[in-house]
Parts: structure tokens; sequence; C-alpha cells
């Protein structure tokens, strides 16, 4: 935890916090923060500054907050995911926010198992829970959105080109023709990236993808799992 991220039910006055949850414990035990020293705190969705610890009980911590700071700019990347097991899922959010990912899409494909949308770890509590991680991890305070998609052909066919449109959209796909070959030379180009599933895109997908204007890419010989695709092509382009 390398910032400690706060929201409104926190503030006890208009620049004075009250923290008893995890954050207090991480403060006490990890930090073991003393009174008069200063920590690195920020609101979400809102500027970032500094806490002074004011007073410490057995339960509860307080802070005088000065927020006069901005966020670190955001990645200029849209994501665009395949359904994985929670456990995938609940590392993949992490790692999105943690980059500065702003914006993702949790999408249905061939090979997605029908059961994963009923699982706990989509509903918008324990999305959140590891959003907040990765910002708290990053240092940032901008909360991601996260849609979730359930049909492929109607997002595909009515909303995606005008997601896409002005961007470089990029499709993972092991086996393509097409290979990042040049990767500083997009860096200034808002990018949407799609993941598709552990099993692969189907050509049914693959032939949609392409008619809605975006670009297969290889990322090599080697076989990437879903999660580590992301860091993979955010550290070729940016």
């Amino acid at each position: 935890m390398n910032l400690i991220l706060l929201s409104d039910p926190d503030f006890i006055t208009p620049t004075r916090v009250r923290l008893t949850d995890r954050r207090f414990v991480h403060i006490q035990e990890i930090l073991k923060a003393q009174c008069d020293q200063n920590l690195t705190v920020g609101k979400i969705n809102g500027l970032m500054g500094q806490g002074t610890i004011i007073s410490k009980k057995t339960d509860a911590i307080e802070l005088e907050v000065k927020l006069d700071g901005k966020p670190p700019e955001p990645l200029p990347l849209t994501l665009i995911l395949a359904l994985p097991r929670p456990p995938m899922l609940k590392r993949i959010l992490f790692s999105a926010a943690m980059l500065g990912v702003k914006k993702m899409i949790i999408l249905n494909f061939n090979r997605v198992e029908k059961s994963l949308w009923n699982s706990s770890s989509l509903k918008p509590q324990a999305i959140e829970e590891q959003l907040i991680l990765g910002l708290e991890q990053a240092k940032d305070t901008v909360m991601p959105e996260v849609i979730l998609k359930k049909g492929f052909k109607p997002f595909v066919e009515d909303e995606l080109p005008n997601l896409i449109k002005g961007k470089l959209s990029l499709v993972a796909h092991p086996g393509s023709s097409a290979v990042i070959l040049s990767p500083k030379g997009e860096e200034s180009q808002s990018i949407v990236l799609i993941i598709g599933p552990e099993g692969g895109i189907v050509n049914y997908e693959i032939n949609q993808l392409k008619a809605a204007g975006c670009k297969l890419i290889d990322l090599g010989p080697r076989i990437l799992r879903t999660e580590s695709v992301l860091p993979f092509i955010v550290g070729k382009l940016f």
C-alpha cells in the first residue's frame, strides 16, 4: 500500500479523516507510523497529497490531510477482455488498475464458460476491491470503469466500431501474421487492446473483429497466459 486511498465517508471534517479498517491496520502494524508522521494520501477520483497523523488509538487513527497534487496520467489504452476464471480476473483487474488503464470491458466469447458470468467475482464490490488494490500500489486515485458485456455479436457490431474510431485497435491472437515490430512508434496513439479467452478466439469471432476494423497481432513464438498479455503489450508500446 503505497497510497492511503480515501473516500467521502472517511472525512469527519473537510480536512480530517478517521480510519478504522485495513488502512488503519496497515498504518499501525506495517508502517508502524507515529503521530506527526506524514503519509501519502489521495481521494478516490480526486487529488493526492499528504496526511499527517494527529491521533492514534487502539481502534482508529486520524489524519489531517492536504490534497493539492494531481494523480498520474492515465494510460491511453482501453482493455477489452474475455471473461477469465475468478482468480485470474482478480489479478488482471489489479494489474490493469496499477498500470493506469481507466476503461475495461469484460466481454463474452465462444470459449468463455457460461457459468463464469454467475461468479461472485463480478459483483461490483469484488471488482472495486481489486481496483483499489491496484490504485494503492501505483499511487493513483482515478477509479477505472469496468463494463460487463454478455453479448459478443451485438457489442462487436453495434458498439465496437465507435469505440475504436480514431484509435489503434489490436487483437492479441497467436499465429496471426502481424507482429509488433516497431513498438515505440505508436506510443502517442490511443489503443484498444482485445484479449481473448485462454482457449483462443474462434474464426467467426476473428472475422467479426477484423470486419469491425481491428488488427491482429502475434506476440511471438511463446504463448502467454491471459494475465501476462496486458503488461507485455504495455511494456512494448509505452
